[in-house]
């Protein structure tokens, strides 16, 4: 067999398992249990509102 084939093969091998691999790890995270965070943990940071007016001029030439 060819190196160049040999070398492609192996390489497919190597992502088909490293695709199902990622599968299953997304299976298992999708599995867990996931609850929202108690909204008391969330601390009230104070709001900052900023406004930014640019105008231009436009000039005749």
């Amino acid at each position: 067999m060819e190196r160049s084939k040999l070398i492609a093969i192996l390489t497919g091998a190597i992502s088909v398992i490293l695709a199902i691999a990622y599968l299953i790890l997304v299976q298992l995270l999708d599995y867990r249990d996931m609850k929202p965070a108690p909204i008391s943990e969330f601390e009230q940071a104070p709001t900052i509102i900023s406004v930014f007016w640019q105008i231009d001029k436009i000039t005749e030439v």
